[in-house]
């Protein structure tokens, strides 16, 4: 292969990766299924130790989908109401994905997100019910025609996990070398008990999270936050 040609594949996949950000509004326009099979593909050649490919992935469009997401909005709000009441959830997440106690720079980083997001939106400090709607969009997948939910056996470790997250990873590369665009979402972690009841989960599957799968609607104001990153230079060493 020539230098060019290396270079124009590098291109394109360095295009893919700069270009996948989460989206938060997308546009009513079916995704094929052979799309999504092909996508699926090309992601499960994802690395597992030795091979075990720990990931199952329920992939929702139509009715399900829908059906998931009114039941999912439901327990979301009651939580809410219940919160407000004083009294403690009745829904928790499976595992803790998030640190129990922030410290920097993780804690400055999730601010600006969230505050940056909130900007855009028009969402005050002291806004809780609309933050309670928008975080209540992440159930609706964003309007995305597909929704996908990814569960793994609650018997593998956490080498296991590490290898999910790269499988997971392929997905969103994938799509974006379609033209597709997603968004992963841990929020679905917390309503387990609902989405397991829904889609008859065996009892040993415990999920991951979900994600949303579509095209971007470039008119959604959510859609223009820019996120971030740390340069090399801050997380990298190089030793010699």
């Amino acid at each position: 292969m020539t230098d060019s040609a290396l270079r124009t594949e590098a291109q394109i996949v360095d295009h893919a990766l700069l270009t996948r950000r989460s989206v938060r509004g997308f546009l009513p326009v079916p995704v094929a299924r052979a799309e999504i099979e092909a996508i699926l593909t090309a992601a499960a050649r994802a690395p597992s130790g030795t091979n075990i490919q720990p990931w199952k992935v329920y992939v929702l469009t139509g009715a399900v989908k829908e059906d998931l997401s009114r039941k999912v909005l439901a327990a979301h709000d009651e939580e809410y109401a219940r919160k407000q009441r004083g009294e403690p959830p009745l829904h928790q997440e499976t595992y803790v994905y998030y640190p129990r106690q922030w410290f920097e720079p993780y804690l400055a980083r999730r601010r600006k997100l969230g505050w940056d997001l909130y900007g855009l939106l028009g969402i005050g400090k002291t806004d809780y019910d609309k933050m309670h709607y928008q975080h209540g969009r992440n159930y609706t997948f964003f309007g995305a025609p597909v929704g996908m939910i990814f569960t793994i056996d609650s018997r593998l470790e956490q080498g296991s996990w590490l290898d999910y997250g790269m499988f997971i990873e392929n997905i969103m590369i994938a799509a974006r070398g379609r033209g597709l665009d997603t968004c992963p979402q841990q929020a679905f972690a917390a309503f387990h008990a609902v989405i397991r009841e829904h889609l008859k989960l065996p009892e040993n599957e415990t999920i991951v999270c979900g994600m949303a799968l579509g095209f971007e609607d470039k008119s959604v104001i959510a859609n223009q936050l820019k996120t971030e990153r740390a340069p090399v230079s801050e997380f990298a060493v190089f030793l010699e």
